[in-house]
């Protein structure tokens, strides 16, 4: 799973995420702060609330999502795992669908593989996710595998782009004074099947 593909899968999911999310945008901002605090020696951060084998699956399973690529970082390297751990810290209802989801996918590697998911193959780790990652196709004996999944994609790109660098990777300017708003593009209304002069500018 490339990077393209889990923005195209997160764009997809917002319906459903929006609707179900329960961290607000001062939820975010804090666990940013705290996963910035945790790395700001740029090593690994400690977790707080996963044991040391938890965090490894993280590490791991966020990297997956949003690996490194000619852009950015991987999820990994943004802090995305600290950013996680303190969530799931700091938010009591998020502990139990996360911890349960990190035994059922070890259970489901020893099932499959022989081994915990940290001790796989990429390959072998990638077979899992694809089980997992597409909900409308995955098999109804994996939906324990497929609500975590969806919950860990969500974590994840909470953290990565809200960083800097996650937002440099989207493009994401933000709000910039102007002295005169011109209006969208007249090529991009005319694609759209809109009137140019709908358009008042300001």
């Amino acid at each position: 799973m490339d990077r393209r593909t889990s923005i195209k899968l997160l764009v997809l999911g917002v319906p459903a995420f929006a609707a179900g999310c329960k961290w607000s945008r001062d939820d975010v901002d804090r666990a940013r702060r705290q996963a910035d605090a945790a790395g700001a020696d740029g090593g690994i951060g400690q977790a707080q609330f996963f044991t040391e084998d938890e965090f490894e699956t993280v590490r791991t399973l966020a990297d997956l999502i949003l690996p490194a690529d000619e852009r950015s970082g991987s999820a990994s390297d943004l802090k995305v795992p600290e950013f996680i751990d303190f969530m799931a810290g700091d938010m009591e209802d998020l502990r139990k669908p996360i911890r349960d989801g990190l035994a059922w996918l070890d259970a489901h590697a020893r099932s499959r593989f022989g081994s915990r998911f940290t001790s796989l193959t990429k390959e072998q780790q990638t077979s899992i996710l694809d089980e997992i990652a597409y909900p409308d196709d995955a098999a109804p004996e994996v939906g324990a595998g497929v609500a975590f999944f969806s919950l860990m994609r969500d974590l994840t790109a909470s953290g990565f782009w809200t960083t800097r660098e996650g937002m440099d990777d989207l493009g994401y300017v933000g709000n910039v004074a102007v002295a005169r708003f011109e209006g969208p593009p007249k090529a991009e209304i005319e694609r759209l099947g809109l009137g140019f002069d709908e358009w008042e500018v300001v």
